[in-house]
């Protein structure tokens, strides 16, 4: 006899033996123990957490002649006809191969005919969203209201691409992700059962690795174990058989990123490349592993949704405090979306070392948060007086970087000068530019005002009463004056004038002006 995949020798013949799915579970065998059984069922998640399983279980529990808690007894004839796929009591389809009106009409007049054994016959529709628009309208009276003895189970995927009179039709039940101890208890089952020496930490990684996946799980077991035939399986030997990169390299190169170490980044590189490592797969676990970081970084009650050993914990907990918050934060995002642009990058090696070296650089990026740390590391040089003053550059420092300007001159030269004609004409032409640093309401005052130069003066025309009342009072044109000394080091005199058009004309009618109305009109006094 042919060989057997794992995930398919192993899958659960039981209710019971079902991992990761409890709500489902239950709620599918209550109905079974109290006949409230549906005419049609939509599972619906992500690839390989059970939706197949439970569907080809519930068909056989439904038919059952003798069944166990709600789950089938797998030994009476009917249970082993659909076991061995001879029952013509369950007919299961593939969509994405099958999604044309007529393979939906094959079945609307299939089921006129009551099964010849067992109580019902299901249909299982794979990947059900593959069906067409006219497969869909084909089945929905169907779907709607079926003979008593028809049940549909339809599973997907995308469950985003059918049709909201398909889904109201269905009771709906969601597949979540397996977790990682989960996956691993079940390989380390699995393992026992076949005799296999297998290294909890290799187990736990094909878990980590397998992403929720059981199914995906059991394949990467089936592929290490056909690599290492005979041999012990270790948690190095996983690594190179799915070309990972061991979590040490990790911690390595982060703090190169800390660093801004970009050769040796590049160095760590061309080793991956040069060892066969999938570089696809390195992104991913670079980015578990800040998210680890980020977590520490969060909260101290972390350490128990962490699946590290004590020594890498002890490790991350060092590097979190090297770093801060919003640094992190960043790092997660560009390598988030590296993570979708290498699945189709043609030289996956090049956009991976663009995306660390925008980890140590963030003036390649123009977004807020880059733009904040390059703020924040110049206040750092600033302080630290780590900076170089450009020659000819106003200063209290000469070129050699002596102090030989008294400090009397100094607060001089933060005196601003008086503005000129021709600076005032500067002034009036970036005018919104300027005053872009203003707080509300003063801003839209003043943006929305006509400026123009005139004599020595910067004169402001607001745009309606209340801007020309708000401007006389208090100490808003004080305000603006500091603001224009800052941006340009000048002292102008400003003066507010009102304009020629009242805020209020063109709010009532002319009626000397009206003409062509052929009806009376009274004049109030």
């Amino acid at each position: 006899m042919s060989y057997v995949a794992l995930y398919r020798k192993f899958r659960p013949g039981e209710f019971e033996e079902v991992k990761g799915q409890e709500h489902i579970v239950t709620t599918l065998t209550n109905q079974i123990k109290a006949d409230r059984i549906g005419h049609a069922y939509l599972f619906c998640g992500t690839r390989g957490t059970g939706k197949t399983t439970i569907a080809k279980l519930f068909a056989r529990a439904v038919n059952c002649e003798n069944p166990k808690d709600g789950s089938p007894c797998n030994e009476c004839p009917t249970c082993r006809a659909i076991l061995e796929g001879r029952s013509m009591n369950v007919v299961e389809i593939d969509a994405a191969s099958n999604n044309g009106v007529d393979n939906i009409r094959e079945i609307r007049d299939e089921v006129n005919y009551s099964p010849t054994e067992g109580k019902y016959r299901v249909y299982i529709i794979d990947e059900v969203h593959m069906l067409s628009a006219g497969a869909y309208n084909a089945l929905l009276k169907t779907l709607e209201e079926p003979p008593s003895y028809v049940i549909f189970i339809l599973a997907t995927t995308e469950v985003h691409k059918i049709p909201v009179t398909v889904l109201s039709r269905c009771q709906r039940y969601d597949f979540r992700r397996i977790s990682i101890e989960t996956i691993t208890g079940r390989l380390r089952e699995i393992s026992d059962r076949e005799g296999l020496d297998v290294e909890e930490k290799a187990l736990s990684y094909i878990a980590r690795v397998a992403d929720g996946s059981m199914r995906d799980a059991l394949s990467l077991l089936d592929r290490c174990i056909a690599f290492f035939m005979g041999e012990g399986l270790t948690y190095d030997k996983v690594l190179d058989t799915l070309g990972a990169v061991d979590t040490g390299v990790y911690g390595e190169m982060f703090e190169m990123v800390l660093k801004k170490d970009v050769a040796g980044l590049m160095s760590k590189v061309e080793e991956i490349v040069l060892a066969g490592r999938e570089l696809t797969n390195f992104v991913n676990e670079f980015t578990w592993y800040l998210r680890n970081l980020m977590l520490l970084k969060s909260s101290d009650e972390m350490e128990d949704v962490i699946d590290v050993s004590s020594e890498n914990l002890a490790v991350l907990k060092e590097q979190a405090s090297k770093v801060d918050f919003d640094d992190i934060v960043r790092y997660i995002r560009i390598f988030s979306q590296l993570s979708n642009d290498i699945k189709d990058a043609r030289q996956k090696r090049v956009v991976l070392e663009v995306a660390l070296i925008k980890l140590c650089k963030p003036q390649m990026e123009q977004d807020n948060t880059s733009l904040v740390k390059r703020i924040s590391e110049l206040e750092k040089k600033l302080e630290s007086g780590d900076f170089k003053i450009p020659e000819g550059g106003r200063s209290g420092r000469t070129p050699s970087g002596s102090e030989d300007v008294k400090p009397e001159e100094k607060e001089k030269e933060r005196i601003p000068i008086a503005a000129l004609p021709e600076d005032l004409q500067q002034i009036a032409a970036s005018w919104k530019s300027i005053c872009s640093g203003l707080e509300q309401p003063l801003v839209r005052y003043v943006s929305n005002a006509e400026i123009s130069a005139g004599g020595d003066s910067l004169i402001i025309v607001p745009d309606n009463n209340v801007a020309l009342t708000f401007l006389n009072s208090g100490d808003s044109l004080d305000t603006v004056k500091k603001l224009i000394a800052d941006r340009t080091g000048k002292s102008v005199n400003i003066q507010v004038s009102a304009s020629e058009k009242s805020s209020f004309r063109g709010s009532f009618i002319d009626l000397s002006n009206v003409e062509g109305i052929n009806m009376p009109i009274d004049i109030e006094d």
